[in-house]
């Protein structure tokens, strides 16, 4: 059976839910989901995944959380190449600017954006968010 890792960072619990909903439509798609906080895993543990999902809220001006996100996007970036990538979070203000600049980060680096882009919401995520983040889990299930 596939594992898929689901990476994520959460301030306030958005990301997160997010995050789980990710896992149960991976599990809906009949492979196992591996739900992870970025401070339990390392960048070298997706260096043979060929599909991963990654979660973080906007932080500050916009941008990726600081202390463990960042750092952990800094060293995934020279293993990106022809992996399939689902980028999602969740933002309290701004027009989701860190997510368009993470989604180019991935992509200048040879990752492949499942669905072409990120996911994202305002915000707490509600029902259709959720429900979107499900099928976006089984999608990269069947991938």
């Amino acid at each position: 059976m596939k594992t898929i890792k689901v990476v994520y960072w959460s301030g306030t619990g958005n990301t997160q839910a997010m995050a789980q909903a990710i896992a149960e439509g991976v599990e809906k798609g009949e492979a196992k989901a591996d739900l992870l906080d970025v401070d339990t895993i390392k960048a070298d543990d997706l260096k043979d995944d060929t599909i991963f999902a990654l979660g973080c809220p906007a932080m500050g001006d916009e941008v990726l959380e600081e202390g463990s996100m960042e750092p952990f996007m800094e060293e995934l970036e020279s293993s990106l190449s022809g992996k399939q990538v689902v980028l999602f979070g969740s933002y309290g203000w701004g027009d989701g600017q860190w997510m368009r600049d993470w989604e180019e980060r991935v992509t200048e680096k040879g990752g492949k954006l499942v669905e072409g882009k990120g996911l994202m919401c305002c915000e707490e995520p509600d029902d259709q968010v959720l429900e979107d983040c499900r099928k976006l889990g089984e999608k990269l299930a069947n991938l």
